[in-house]
């Protein structure tokens, strides 16, 4: 922590530093810890922090967050970077926004929701105008557990920006961890049908088992205990999409008044190797992700090596990036039912030349109420 406090202490004026609050905020990494181990560390930072430096730094400004509220901070930057929360613009997509007890609906920008997927989870956040939204009492009542109502206004009165927001995270999503899930599910396949029909397919090197998510002619092993799966790769698209559907649990989400962002994965998988970020179109990005895997190891190296990719793009992304973007589409048609021409989705890392972060929210929500010099 000290390199960055010591970085934060140079760029706010000293005679500010008293008054300038510090929050630390932990994520998955910490959660992953015993809560014993997650007091201890917070504690720790409690006590040592002020001998060091003069922020507003107390108990209650250290914490480690849940997947829900990183999701909330996540969205509260994505529509500040993009200007939804101000109120200049009357050109702008507007919402009509029922809350709660209040008599009066509510007219105002139109927010936007967003996807990002990492290596091991996936999260989605986007507002709900109004109670309607669900198509069932069940459903509704099944999202109250997912809905975050909170107040971005400078005052608890203020309810012109309270906004309701459905936040969910699906541990087990992320585009590292649907692969081991793959290969854990067609390992076992494998292993079941070597015993019933004494077939030898993925058990030696000589009769692998013919991966439609990889390259054509990657060779792979993969080991999980005292099981191997070897694989080649035939590269099918279509034939990996499909194996794919038992890894998904259904998401239902409503979409129909709102645009998205998707970040991280979905930023990768459309642009450092396709060059198709930005608007996501299905068909172009189908056709686009079939001609990839078509293609040769060989070929697909020789691209790599010759700098025909982002430079972002590592050897991993061009081993699996056949199967990301299989994954990629079942979540986003299958998974979360969008339309395949779905207008409003865009795949981003930079909006406005600023990196959009949680933390950016997670700012802008802890200094709500504080009072603006």
């Amino acid at each position: 922590m000290r390199p960055l406090l010591r970085f934060a202490a140079a760029h706010v004026p000293a005679p500010k530093h008293k008054e300038t609050p510090l929050y630390v905020l932990c994520t998955a990494g910490m959660r992953l810890l015993p809560q014993r181990q997650q007091a201890a560390i917070l504690e720790d930072l409690v006590q040592n922090i002020p001998l060091e430096f003069d922020f507003l730094f107390s108990k209650s400004h250290a914490e480690v967050i849940s997947g829900k509220q990183e999701g909330v901070y996540a969205w509260i930057g994505i529509n500040f970077v993009l200007g939804r929360f101000d109120h200049e613009d009357e050109e702008a997509a507007v919402v009509t926004v029922a809350l709660g007890d209040q008599a009066e609906s509510l007219v105002r920008k139109r927010t936007v929701g967003i996807l990002d997927m990492g290596g091991a989870s996936l999260q989605i956040a986007y507002e709900v105008p109004s109670s309607g939204a669900f198509s069932s009492p069940q459903q509704e009542e099944a999202a109250k557990s997912l809905l975050a109502e909170f107040n971005l206004g400078c005052d608890v009165q203020h309810s012109g920006h309270v906004y309701r927001v459905y936040v969910n995270t699906f541990l087990g999503f992320g585009g590292n961890f649907a692969r081991q899930r793959y290969e854990e599910l067609v390992l076992n396949q494998t292993h079941a049908h070597s015993r019933l029909h004494g077939q030898q397919t993925g058990l030696s090197a000589e009769t692998p088992f013919l991966d439609p998510c990889l390259p054509v002619g990657l060779e792979d092993t993969v080991t999980r205990g005292e099981r191997t799966l070897h694989m080649r790769g035939r590269g099918d698209w279509q034939a990996c999409a499909k194996l794919l559907q038992p890894l998904l649990g259904g998401a239902p989400i409503d979409f129909s008044n709102s645009e998205f962002y998707g970040f991280s994965e979905f930023f990768y998988c459309t642009e450092d190797v396709l060059r198709l970020g930005g608007y996501y179109n299905a068909p172009t990005f189908t056709a686009a992700a079939q001609e990839y895997c078509s293609q040769r190891w060989e070929v697909l190296t020789k691209r790599f090596r010759g700098g025909l990719y982002s430079s972002h793009a590592d050897e991993h992304r061009v081993k699996y990036q056949c199967f990301k973007s299989a994954w990629m589409y079942q979540v986003l048609h299958q998974g979360f039912h969008f339309p395949p021409d779905y207008p409003s989705l865009r795949t981003a890392q930079l909006v406005y030349d600023r990196e959009v972060q949680w933390t950016l929210g997670a700012i802008l929500y802890k200094t709500r109420f504080l009072p603006l010099r």
